[in-house]
């Protein structure tokens, strides 16, 4: 007579058994570190951020070293002076503008027409230069990439960071890399008053990129589906944010009119 251990049935029910403990268990944890997931996800964006208006701990010529999470919350307040949503022609300040998933909102647009996606942008203030932080997503070869942009009031580019989630090791997987986020800095987005943003392009004849006015840099070795999603995603994503970046600078400009013409202006006696 067959032991009960020797059926199928048994080992049909340790394993319905050992698949609930073993599930329970894992629920738990994850539920236990959810809140420290949540802090660790929110320290990476701040670190992202700042990195990409150049705070940052680098050293070397190769480093790509961030303010470290137990700093970085205190760097993040100190750089950053405002964070704004765009939603069509409203514009809001929220002090956790940071974490609204652009992936998320996207999507939404994408399904109801009527939706008007909101727009995270961040304002930052750094060597005396005001920079405007403008986050992206878009699709490499594999997966999704994304990463920030700042550029300052000229739509000059000061910074950039990306990332991705599973382009190839030593190809795509470059982006992140800094010699080839470095090669961004310096490089304009315009084109007199049109947005071009930047290409990531072969045969771009400045292998060194001095020249910084072509809206330009040198593709990444065996990674031209990825370099073509770094140049979609700044197009399709930096585009979002030129119409309101042009009226701050239009703005601006009209502001500083009345002050230059009154600095030019003699002094005269006052009428008694």
């Amino acid at each position: 007579m067959a032991k009960f251990t020797d059926k199928n049935s048994y080992t049909i029910l340790f394993a319905v058994i050992m698949v609930l403990v073993v599930g329970s268990l894992l629920a738990g944890v994850a539920q236990g570190l959810s809140g420290r997931i949540a802090e660790n996800q929110r320290f990476e964006k701040q670190q992202n951020i700042l990195y990409a208006m150049g705070v940052n701990t680098n050293e070397g010529t190769s480093d790509v070293s961030f303010i470290p999470a137990t700093e970085v919350e205190p760097a993040f307040h100190k750089y950053i002076t405002h964070q704004l949503v765009i939603q069509g022609d409203k514009v809001t300040e929220d002090p956790e503008a940071y974490l609204i998933d652009i992936k998320k909102e996207e999507h939404m647009a994408k399904e109801d027409p009527n939706y008007v996606r909101r727009l995270p942008l961040f304002v930052g203030e750094k060597d005396g230069n005001t920079l405007y932080i403008i986050p992206m997503r878009g699709k490499g070869l594999w997966d999704a990439i994304w990463g920030f942009v700042s550029v300052d009031t000229d739509f000059v580019v000061h910074g950039v960071y990306f990332d991705h989630a599973g382009e190839t090791p030593g190809l795509g997987a470059n982006i992140k890399e800094r010699y080839f986020m470095d090669d961004f800095q310096g490089e304009e987005i315009m084109s007199g008053d049109v947005f071009k943003g930047i290409d990531v392009a072969k045969g771009n004849n400045d292998p060194t990129n001095k020249r910084k006015d072509d809206q330009r840099v040198d593709a990444l070795a065996g990674a031209t589906i990825t370099g073509d999603g770094v140049t979609a995603m700044i197009k399709k994503d930096v585009g979002l944010y030129i119409p309101y970046l042009k009226k701050l600078k239009n703005e601006s400009q009209k502001t500083e009119v009345p002050n230059a013409v009154q600095d030019t202006v003699e002094p005269t006696d006052s009428i008694q």
